[in-house]
């Protein structure tokens, strides 16, 4: 073997450590980030102010909430204080209908109102963007890198995107109902027999979402006329939608452990994320 090619293999070998210190100390900085956002997520004292589900609370509820809450609840069933979730899907990562398989770990705070969503998306065989999205202290904020590595995406704090993360995080209690009960963070009111208005407020902020329910007293969609929506570097309000389906048992509650969701754009649905939960954890209030 000659001495160049002796050398050629050496600096490649050089360089291929180099790369992969760099992935690993990028992916070690990027799991301590999460990890420290998720002890200030469970640092944050609890407003509950009752421990356990009480059924006669539902009286002055509109219908269609009460209903809701009798089939996916229990009499005397503890509050959720913390969840953890884990999904399994697809995102739209593409103009042209191009989707990538994604996991991700969500971690929520009950109330105060507060979660941290971390994913893996893969765009290449060997190409991960990694993507979190928070909502923490009444900020949202999101983070995107390649590789752990190369960002995409730094931005945190803007109102919109606060806004934006709000709204997230309250259509995303469905998956702890109990967020939504009466004396809590959220109030409800009435629109017809099979919709209701939630509205919370947080932070100087006050977002509303329209639930809506089926006959068997589920909750099979969440719009919104108006979520911040980022186009070009800008912050646009464009109709946004939740659909939910497929309901089972998890820690004493009925969930949705699959779902859809999309902007409802001139032209048509524009769907971006589609998953499936495939494990549910919940810390109760004791």
């Amino acid at each position: 073997m000659s001495l160049r090619l002796r050398l050629t293999i050496a600096i490649m070998i050089v360089f291929g450590i180099a790369i992969g210190a760099a992935f690993w100390i990028g992916t070690v900085r990027w799991n301590n980030v999460t990890a420290q956002m998720i002890e200030t997520l469970k640092e944050t004292p609890s407003r509950q102010n009752t421990k356990t589900v009480s059924f006669k609370n539902f009286d002055k509820l509109p219908a269609p909430v009460a209903r809701y809450f009798r089939t996916v609840l229990k009499e005397g069933q503890p509050l959720v204080r913390y969840a953890r979730i884990c999904h399994k899907g697809d995102f739209l990562t593409g103009k042209e209908s191009t989707w990538s398989p994604f996991q991700s770990m969500q971690y929520f705070s009950a109330n105060p109102p507060g979660f941290v969503w971390d994913a893996t998306i893969r765009m290449l065989p060997f190409m991960d963007v990694r993507v979190r999205d928070a909502y923490l202290s009444g900020m949202g904020s999101m983070q995107a890198t390649t590789f752990s590595v190369f960002p995409i995406m730094n931005e945190r704090g803007k109102t919109e995107l606060s806004a934006g993360a709000l709204q997230r995080y309250l259509a995303e209690t469905v998956w702890f109902p109990v967020a939504l009960l009466p004396g809590g963070a959220v109030t409800w009111k009435a629109v017809d027999n099979t919709r209701a208005l939630a509205l919370l407020s947080d932070a100087g902020k006050m977002i509303s979402l329209e639930f809506r329910f089926n006959e068997k007293g589920e909750v099979t969609a969440i719009y919104s006329p108006g979520r911040y929506r980022e186009v070009k570097g800008k912050y646009e309000l464009t109709p946004w939608i939740v659909r939910l389906w497929d309901y089972e048992e998890r820690g004493g509650m009925r969930i949705p452990v699959e779902g859809e969701v999309a902007w409802q754009l001139p032209d048509g649905i524009l769907p971006y994320w589609k998953a499936k939960i495939v494990d549910v954890q919940y810390d109760f209030v004791m």
